[in-house]
């Protein structure tokens, strides 16, 4: 491992790092792993590779200095104000561009201001990128809060190979040309080499976009741009490949956590504490309006009114992980599902046989290891994601090749997890029809569609992933000649 400080051949560039500060009662300062996908999925990459890890270390104010972590991964923090917090992150990542990125589940916002703010922390985030990246560095930048960054790391060092990975949708150009600032997203990607994306219908919407909203040409998944003689953003002339390169999760360390004989003792500690019942449902999200946990509840709430299902004998339980709690659509959601969670319980739940459990909080590895064992069926209902790593997460910690996966076809995960059980969760009677044919197969079944799941998560994990990403980047075209 360099010494921190130093330039690195390999950079990955995210909105955060990939821990969080923690104060011990005695007041000594420690940093912890976080918990969420990407971090999940870049640790066991970035543990192979010397790298540095650059994103912004979760609080206001001055950066701290850069650090290695307990896990030996270097981090370069990025610093970010309150205003920049609220207008860049809270604001024009979260309230402009994940609605219209997620087909509009909810109307997204336009404020000049937060425009503005995402531009100025882009540039500041690409300015460390370049004073940390070695001569003919590899740049890794990830996801939606940083479409900038390609464009603006070229201009600085364009001896830099640059690549892009998008960890969630990209919208059909009749919904992303809603943005008032479309252009300027685009030029700024087209400063990649190389753009990933979930699925290839991902990477289509970004080609199509190219070709209407800037007259770019493509020839199959490569975007030919002539560049632009205007000085801005992402004028010089580009060829960038656009493709599918599905994420996925570091299978056999997770599965060895599985296996540990204290996550499955906790995980029957877990059913016991749940009253002992035939069945456990389980459902583990981000609290975010795309998770479709609203359509999972009615649903469920529907089996118990028909008698489909009862407790004791059937339980559900709802991890719902805090998400952007100061934005005003979550604050609403939260609302409505605890609402409904209330409801449910309400009318179905008897002393000792609860209908839902519902835990509003973040959960360890472990613990979640524990709880996917104790699951007989998972729900994973979005109702639009780009992957949805809990679903292989699930399959992956079901070494005993029991349990069952309900899985949204509107997840990226559907297009890999074939032998899952598929449902539309805006079909509430399908969906309902879909649990009830997951809790009553046969376990010759159930374990066959196991372990087909398992096998593709084995051989398609995370290391796979990076290899292919940085494969493609390493060998996407080079720079066309301008006419």
């Amino acid at each position: 491992m360099p010494e921190t400080g130093e330039r690195t051949e390999l950079i990955v560039a995210a909105n955060r790092l990939p821990v969080d500060r923690v104060v011990a009662e005695d007041g000594t300062t420690q940093w912890k792993t976080s918990p969420g996908g990407l971090v999940t999925a870049m640790e066991s990459v970035m543990r192979d590779r010397e790298g540095t890890w650059v994103g912004w270390a979760g609080e206001t104010g001055e950066a701290p200095e850069p650090f290695t972590a307990e896990s030996g991964l270097q981090l370069h923090p990025v610093a970010l104000s309150a205003a920049e917090v609220r207008d860049y992150y809270e604001g024009f990542s979260n309230d402009t561009l994940w609605p219209i990125y997620h087909d509009v589940i909810v109307e997204p916002t336009f404020h000049r201001r937060w425009w503005s703010a995402y531009r100025t922390v882009n540039e500041r985030f690409a300015q460390t990128v370049a004073d940390v990246a070695s001569e003919g560095a590899t740049v890794w930048v990830h996801d939606y809060q940083l479409q900038l960054v390609p464009a603006l790391v070229r201009d600085l060092r364009p001896d830099l190979r640059i690549g892009w990975f998008n960890h969630i949708p990209f919208p059909p150009v009749e919904l992303f040309a809603q943005l008032p600032w479309r252009k300027q997203l685009l030029r700024g990607l087209l400063g990649a080499d190389f753009l990933g994306f979930q699925r290839s219908a991902d990477a289509g919407n970004f080609v199509r976009a190219c070709r209407q909203l800037l007259d770019a040409t493509s020839k199959g998944d490569v975007v030919l741009w002539q560049g632009a003689d205007d000085g801005h953003l992402g004028a010089d002339a580009r060829m960038v490949r656009a493709a599918a390169v599905p994420i996925s999760i570091d299978f056999a360390g997770l599965e060895n956590l599985a296996k540990t004989p204290e996550v499955r003792a906790r995980a029957k500690e877990i059913r016991r504490e749940l009253g002992d019942p035939e069945t456990v449902l389980l459902g583990v999200d981000r609290l975010d309006y795309t998770k479709g946990i609203r359509h999972r509840l009615r649903a469920i709430g529907e089996l118990y009114e028909d008698g489909d299902i009862a407790p004791p004998k059937v339980t559900s339980l709802q991890v719902a992980t805090p998400s952007r709690e100061r934005v005003a659509a979550y604050r609403h959601l939260r609302s409505q599902v605890e609402g409904m969670v209330g409801r449910i319980n309400g009318e179905f739940s008897s002393i000792g046989g609860t209908a839902v459990h519902y835990l509003h909080q973040s959960y360890g590895r472990d613990e979640m290891a524990a709880m996917f064992q104790a699951a007989d069926i998972m729900l994973v209902t979005p109702i639009r994601d780009g992957m949805n790593l809990v679903a292989k997460e699930y399959v992956t910690c079901r070494h005993d090749n029991g349990g069952a996966l309900v899985l949204s076809e509107f997840t990226g995960a559907a297009q890999e997890l074939r032998a899952a059980y598929s449902c539309n969760p805006h079909d509430i009677v399908g969906l309902k029809q879909t649990i009830l044919r997951a809790m009553r197969d046969g376990p010759g079944e159930k374990r066959k569609r196991m372990r087909a799941l398992r096998r593709k998560v084995r051989t398609d994990n995370v290391q796979v992933w990076a290899t292919r990403y940085l494969e493609a980047l390493e060998f996407a075209p080079d720079k066309p000649t301008r006419h």
